[in-house]
């Protein structure tokens, strides 16, 4: 099994006047989006209990899971990882300041287990390329070692600790910070806020010559 990407020529405009440059955007290729009474059915079959008894433990697992989080409980997802409540706020100089409006957004953290990274990091990744026509030019099958980012800001690699709802300098955005199943810790950074009436089509950044840029900005007049 490997995991399929996709490299597509596509053209990248930094501003509404800008002529814009031909780049190559990866982005990953799912297989399919798997229904519940499938992944029901697989169960049932590994484990030797009926359809109707696996259905019933998956919405008993679900009921106890909505039911938990919100109270912010680390709830521990079997063979995968864990989830639990997280929170990006801005920070203050003076604790009277301290209010629920700093809070920007409540968010659920998943963080992957030490194994489910470790297979992740070794499956082998083929990448298709597809010029501006949609044509496939190339196709290439890499299975180099990678670092694993499972969404927070962690990697496997990362040698930080754990910083918790730690905050940062005053007027910007702090976030959760997670732990690993393996007891590495590691701190996470919030997504930034954008301002204006910027928007993107996806949110694809692309490297190149140290810039920085995103895929499908448009500008609508700032």
């Amino acid at each position: 099994m490997a995991l399929k990407v996709k490299a597509r020529e596509k053209l990248l405009k930094f501003s509404k006047d800008s002529e814009g440059v031909w780049k190559w955007v990866m982005q990953p290729e799912l297989y399919s989006a798997l229904t519940q009474s499938k992944v029901i059915k697989e169960a049932a079959l590994r484990s030797g209990v009926s359809e109707g008894v696996m259905q019933a433990c998956w919405d008993a697992a679900g009921e106890v899971i909505k039911a938990w989080l919100p109270e912010g409980h680390s709830i521990p997802l079997p063979g995968l990882g864990s989830c639990r409540f997280g929170l990006s706020a801005s920070s203050v100089d003076d604790v009277n300041k301290v209010k629920t409006s700093l809070i920007k957004t409540r968010r659920i953290i998943f963080t992957p287990a030490v194994e489910l990274k470790d297979e992740l990091k070794t499956t082998a990744v083929v990448i298709t390329c597809y010029d501006r026509d949609g044509k496939e030019v190339k196709r290439v099958t890499s299975t180099d070692d990678a670092e694993i980012d499972d969404g927070t800001g962690e990697n496997t690699n990362s040698g930080s600790t754990d910083s918790g709802n730690g905050s940062s300098n005053s007027g910007s955005q702090s976030g959760s910070g997670s732990q690993s199943g393996g007891g590495s810790q590691s701190s996470s950074v919030a997504s930034p806020t954008i301002s204006g009436d910027a928007s993107f089509a996806e949110s694809t950044q692309v490297h190149s010559d140290g810039k920085h840029y995103r895929e499908g900005y448009r500008h609508q007049g700032r």
